[in-house]
């Protein structure tokens, strides 16, 4: 007789032990910190004694005779911030500059995702023309751009005027656009939303390659048309995007001081004046150092709501991934 042999027994591998949820949870939460760690102890260090300074200043009744002799300046305590928190001029600069952050910076936004998606329908060579040309305008100093608006707008040689004068009945000779606040904040806006289309078109033309054609093309074939597209699928991968270059349009456009300073000719009107130009006029054009200081710390606060959002979509990006 034959003897039957018995195969081996498979051998079993020891099972890998299980990787909690909770460490990978911490690893991801820990990673964007641990990334963005150098980059904010830089800011911090050179952010630090500047930012004190004018924390210091702002508790004091800092002005010209302290600037000159180099004496310390009595205590204040919150005198200052009272000033400023009761003056009802204050508070119309924050109502303009919050008016005008929220006009320009959606226009900026409106029109910068509609170039980006106009430069995903046109060819190569004329998408790299409108990039090209949009680096020459982002590249533009903040300075020269003002100076540009302001020729163009001149009452005397503006070429804007002699442009709309030709039109048929329309009499703009030697027009003044700054002589209504509303006229010349429209000056103001246009030439801050014209200098940051550029950034946003770009930057969201970027994101818009991330987007699937595939998802695109299901959408056409089930029948959905252009703006449920739109709405459906790029909307949603580009918000991450979207909140990103909003809220960093919202921290710039808040803080204007050059174009309304510039074409006002380094002395704009009430009517003209945003935070940043307010803080500079008190604090150098009436020696209020502690004033303008109390300004600036109050301008910083109205800002780190800002800041938070950027920089919380900029974790959840970093968890994302």
């Amino acid at each position: 007789m034959y003897a039957v042999e018995t195969p081996p027994a498979p051998v079993q591998e020891s099972p890998r032990p299980p990787v909690t949820r909770r460490r990978k949870r911490g690893t991801g939460k820990a990673l964007p910190w641990l990334l963005a760690g150098p980059a904010l102890a830089l800011l911090a260090a050179l952010l630090a004694y500047p930012m004190g300074r004018m924390i210091v200043l702002s508790f004091q009744d800092y002005g010209l005779k302290q600037l000159w002799s180099g004496a310390t300046a009595p205590f204040a305590g919150l005198e200052n911030y009272l000033d400023v928190l009761t003056d009802s001029a204050f508070w119309a600069v924050v109502r303009r500059t919050i008016l005008f952050t929220a006009v320009s910076v959606l226009l900026t936004v409106l029109i910068g995702l509609g170039v980006a998606l106009l430069m995903r329908r046109v060819g190569k060579t004329v998408r790299l023309m409108m990039i090209v040309a949009m680096m020459f305008v982002w590249a533009l100093p903040a300075l020269v751009q003002a100076q540009v608006f302001k020729m163009m707008t001149d009452s005397d040689v503006g070429v804007l005027n002699y442009l709309i004068d030709k039109l048929p009945g329309v009499d703009f000779q030697n027009h003044s656009w700054f002589f209504t606040p509303t006229q010349g904040w429209i000056v103001i806006t246009s030439c801050v939303v014209w200098a940051g289309v550029p950034f946003l078109a770009i930057t969201l033309n970027a994101g818009l390659t991330q987007v699937p054609k595939e998802l695109l093309e299901a959408a056409t074939v089930d029948g959905a048309n252009a703006w449920q597209s739109f709405r459906a699928i790029i909307v949603p991968i580009l918000k991450p995007l979207l909140v990103i270059v909003t809220t960093l349009s919202v921290i710039w456009n808040f803080g204007l001081f050059t174009q309304n300073w510039v074409m006002r000719d380094g002395k704009p009107e009430p009517e003209f004046q945003t935070l940043a130009t307010y803080s500079y006029v008190q604090a150098f054009a009436q020696n209020k150092y502690g004033l303008g200081s109390a300004i600036s710390v109050i301008t910083v606060l109205l800002l780190l709501g800002a800041m938070a959002i950027y920089i919380r979509q900029m974790f959840k990006i970093g968890e994302v991934d």
